[in-house]
């Protein structure tokens, strides 16, 4: 599990923002423009449904690159589980700014909430176990900070960030360097100090992995006998994460055999965005 620096963050969330604006704004916004400049109010927004809520760095930063008179209050706390109809935050200043601002800093919340939201509800299945939901590669291009982000406040765990701080050694890895202890070897070779994770499909591939020295061993859709007889004949000498055909229907059974991990594409991959809204109260 590799946490994000926090340098890392925030690059990003700069990043981030600031293409978001680009994108929405362009060469200004031309409704906008038709409200009195000197013009301020205060706008709150509302969630529709019960939702837990991640983003706030971004919506911070979107209003204050917009405009740094807008003014921001959270009435939540980041990773806070709300009911329906929670007023989350009030914005307050330029309505011409606030409301440039206004899409873009919620099409943010709205979906990293939304990935919080769903890695909440996956990570209350396992909750009596003491295995850990992992997210994936499987972000949304671009998107792969923010999401991972997300996970971390919905309750699960990030693995890999990329493909730069972690070695998962999968089934193409091992036909192209001919078997998995030879590519075992190389990386202990080329990168000694790096995690290391060795994909399987089958008992025995599991038993050569852990030969070779493999630290994490990932159980690629074993059946839940197999898994639990792998953990159970393996206990100690390696972690174990099982990966491929979970659903939230198995997720339960999955993480009863005892593995230490679980990783899901579907944390990240199949975002359902939070339903929120934003209105103009009154003149401040």
């Amino acid at each position: 599990m590799n946490p994000i620096p926090a340098a890392t963050l925030r690059q990003a969330v700069t990043r981030d923002v600031a293409a978001s604006i680009a994108e929405d704004e362009g060469s200004g916004d031309r409704t906008a423009a038709l409200i009195d400049p000197a013009r301020v109010v205060e706008a709150g927004v509302i969630v529709r449904h019960e939702a837990v809520v991640a983003g706030r760095p971004w919506v911070d930063e979107c209003f204050r690159q917009v405009d740094p008179r807008l003014s921001v209050v959270w009435h939540c706390s980041e990773g806070e589980r709300v009911a329906a109809d929670s007023h989350l935050l009030t914005i307050t200043g330029p309505a011409r700014s606030l409301l440039t601002a206004e899409r873009i800093a919620l099409n943010w919340l709205q979906t990293l909430s939304g990935v919080a939201t769903r890695c909440r509800a996956y990570a209350d299945l396992i909750a009596h176990t003491g295995a850990r939901l992992l997210d994936t590669r499987k972000t949304l291009p671009g998107l792969r900070i923010a999401q991972k982000y997300a996970v971390g406040c919905g309750g699960c765990a990030n693995h890999r960030i990329g493909l730069y701080d972690g070695i998962l050694i999968k089934e193409n890895h091992i036909a192209s360097c001919g078997s998995i202890t030879t590519a075992v070897e190389r990386a202990r070779q080329t990168s000694p100090d790096v995690p290391l994770e060795v994909e399987t499909e089958t008992e025995a591939e599991v038993a050569e992995a852990i030969a070779a020295g493999a630290e994490r061993i990932m159980l690629d859709e074993f059946p839940l006998e197999s898994m639990a007889r792998m953990v159970e004949r393996y206990r100690g000498q390696a972690r174990f994460e099982a990966s491929g055909g979970i659903t939230e229907a198995n997720l339960a059974a999955i993480a009863e055999t005892g593995v230490d991990f679980i990783s899901l594409g579907a944390l990240t991959k199949d975002v359902t965005a939070v339903d929120l809204s934003l209105r103009i109260r009154d003149e401040a």
